[in-house]
């Protein structure tokens, strides 16, 4: 059984930082990994992703370069700054059927709970 573990949600300023932490587990690290976000009231949005080996990256169009997304095996991060109250979401990391899998939720199995990120204005 694969789990997906978040952390690193929490309670910011506008204009404020984080870095998310996505535990994919020991047999994740030739798969995909990604980031979604959903806000209450709208539909799950794709933040970003990271190929196994880290060369393919793919941004949500919202991003702005003001993310960054990284791994080391199993282990995916997602760095936020210049965060906004638009930001205000559940994030939740999913691991991909392959190596890669882009923006696509369709090529994500695994699913983990989210960590809430609130980012006050």
């Amino acid at each position: 059984q694969v789990r997906l573990r978040e952390s690193g949600g929490g309670m910011v300023q506008a204009g404020g930082s984080l870095r998310l932490t996505c535990d994919a587990g020991p047999t994740s690290s030739d798969n995909a990994l990604g980031w979604f976000r959903q806000a209450p009231g709208k539909e799950r949005e794709f933040v970003a992703s990271i190929s196994w080996n880290s060369e393919r990256l793919t941004y949500g169009d919202f991003v702005k370069g003001r993310f960054t997304v990284s791994r080391d095996r199993s282990i995916m991060y997602l760095q936020m700054n210049s965060l906004s109250a638009e930001d205000t979401a559940l994030y939740v990391c999913a691991r991909g059927l392959s190596s890669f899998a882009g923006r696509d939720p369709a090529r994500y199995r695994y699913w983990g709970r989210g960590t809430q990120v609130t980012v006050s204005s």
